[in-house]
C-alpha cells in the first residue's frame, strides 16, 4: 500500500508564509513531478512530509497513520525514503559501508552476508559496482547521487523523494539515473516525487506534476495539461523564457 495524503500545510519562517495551505493526495507508484520557482516552497514541502522540519499547521497521512509529529527516522522506518540536493554519503567510508548503514540500521540483526548481497546487486544496476571497495569522498558528483540513491534502495521504500537528481550531472550518469527512477517506479511499484528545474527532463518522465508558486499548489494534473496551464506559463514556464529571451 502507498497512500500518502498532505492536508492543508502550512508553514511559517518568522513573517515569511513558505506554504499556504497545500494539500494532494498519492494513491500507488505514482511517479510526480515537483516544480516551481526558486522559493516557491518545494524544498520545505518534502521537508515537512519527509520529516525534518515540522508544519505551522496542517498534517501528513502516511498509509493511513499521521506522521508530521514523527522524528525522520521514525518516518524512514515506515517506508518514506529522501535525497538531498546536496549529497550526504559518509565521505571516510566506502561506498560498500554506506550500503550496509542504512539496513543495518534499520535491522542490526540482519545478516551481514545478505545484505552485501543485495547492495552488490543495487551498484551493478548503478553501474558502480566497480567502486564498492572506493572511499566515498573519491567519487565524482554524480557518482555519489548514484551512492544515495543505491543507500535509499537498501532501505526498501515505498515512497522515495528525489530533491534534484539530475543537477550537476555528466549525461551518461543522468540517464542511469533516468533508468533507475524508472525501473524501480514500474518494476518495484514504487512512488516518486522528484524536485527539478530540468524541464525537459521533469516534463517527459513524470506522469504527474505538481506546481508551487509562492508557496501555493496552483496546479496539478497530466504534463501536457500543466504546460498548457496559464498560471504556470506565468509563473514559472513564462519566467524562463523570458530569460532566455533577454
Amino acid at each position: 500500500m502507498i497512500e500518502l495524503e498532505v492536508r492543508n500545510v502550512v508553514k511559517h519562517f518568522g513573517g515569511l508564509q513558505a506554504l499556504k495551505g497545500v494539500s494532494f493526495r498519492i494513491n500507488g507508484p505514482e511517479r510526480i513531478g515537483l516544480i516551481g520557482p526558486n522559493g516557491a516552497g518545494k524544498t520545505t514541502l518534502t521537508n515537512i512530509i519527509s520529516g525534518v522540519i515540522k508544519p505551522t499547521s496542517g498534517t501528513v497521512y502516511f498509509n493511513g497513520e499521521r506522521i508530521d509529529p514523527l522524528k525522520p527516522y521514525e518516518i524512514a522506518r515506515r517506508g518514506l525514503g529522501r535525497t538531498f540536493q546536496i549529497t550526504r554519503a559518509f565521505r571516510r567510508m566506502t561506498v560498500m559501508e554506506n550500503m550496509l548503514v542504512p539496513a543495518l540500521a534499520l535491522h542490526p540483526t540482519a545478516n551481514r552476508r545478505a545484505l552485501e548481497k543485495k547492495a552488490t546487486e543495487i551498484l551493478e544496476f548503478l553501474t558502480i559496482d566497480h567502486l564498492a571497495r572506493e572511499f566515498a569522498r573519491n567519487l565524482s558528483g554524480g557518482q555519489q547521487k548514484l551512492l544515495e540513491l543505491g543507500r535509499l534502495l537498501m532501505l526498501d521504500p515505498k515512497l522515495i523523494i528525489l530533491d534534484e537528481p539530475f543537477a550537476g550531472v555528466h549525461p551518461k550518469l543522468r540517464q542511469t539515473i533516468w533508468d533507475f527512477i524508472v525501473h524501480v517506479n514500474e518494476n518495484l511499484e514504487r512512488a516518486f516525487i522528484i524536485i527539478s528545474h530540468d524541464m525537459d527532463t521533469i516534463f517527459t518522465l513524470s506522469k504527474r506534476l505538481l506546481v508551487l508558486n509562492y508557496g501555493e499548489l496552483i496546479a496539478d494534473g497530466d504534463p501536457e495539461a500543466v504546460r498548457k496551464d496559464p498560471r504556470v506559463i506565468e509563473a514559472y514556464l513564462g519566467e524562463e523564457e523570458e530569460e532566455v529571451a533577454a
